[in-house]
């Protein structure tokens, strides 16, 4: 009988339930979205805005996030944060929770609260289109920042953001948080 070095066997493969043995395929849906340009998000923001100018906020939502470009360039994606953006900034306080309610209440309402969840938390990242040109230093390390507290300035934007998060987690729950967390498509 020969001599089996234990070690060197891999029991991934023998374990069922190792990540090995696991199809990676099955953890992004079929249904991913075709890769939006630039030019694409453009146009949604052109009608978003028309939403907005005729009153139709929870429409402007809705529609906001139902075409948020998942499979999109970092472009197509900025564009369409400063939409949801300046959507969420165009809805009253008193307002936010009948909003929410028709938003996230009808069908497929799950995925755009989870939709949602992902712009506050890409929104919350201070990252706005432009910064990033602006904050890449090339002579090192800096702490010395601006800061924008004044009108729609990054203050303003946070403050709304955190008010649109605590009314989603009232009315999700912290289930939305746990999915954007884990979920591999990003806006």
């Amino acid at each position: 009988m020969s001599q089996i070095n234990y070690r060197t066997i891999n029991i991934d493969q023998l374990d069922p339930e190792s990540s090995v043995n696991f199809p990676m395929e099955t953890l992004i849906p079929a249904t991913v979205p075709q890769p939006a340009s630039s030019s694409d998000a453009a146009n949604v923001a052109g009608q978003v805005r028309q939403l907005l100018r005729s009153g139709d906020t929870e429409g402007a939502l809705r529609h906001v996030l139902d075409t948020a470009p998942l499979g999109g360039d970092d472009r197509a994606k900025e564009v369409h944060l400063a939409t949801v953006t300046e959507v969420l900034q165009g809805i009253r306080q008193g307002e936010m929770t009948r909003v929410l309610e028709g938003v996230c209440g009808s069908d497929g309402g799950s995925e755009r609260a989870d939709c949602l969840m992902k712009y506050l938390y890409k929104g919350m990242t201070g990252t706005t289109p432009g910064s990033a040109a602006q904050s890449k230093n090339t002579t090192g390390f800096s702490q010395v920042q601006a800061r924008n507290l004044g009108e729609g300035g990054g203050g303003q934007q946070m403050s709304v953001l955190l008010n649109w998060h605590e009314k989603l987690v009232e009315l999700t729950g912290t289930g939305s948080i746990v999915r954007v967390m884990t979920d591999r498509r990003t806006v």
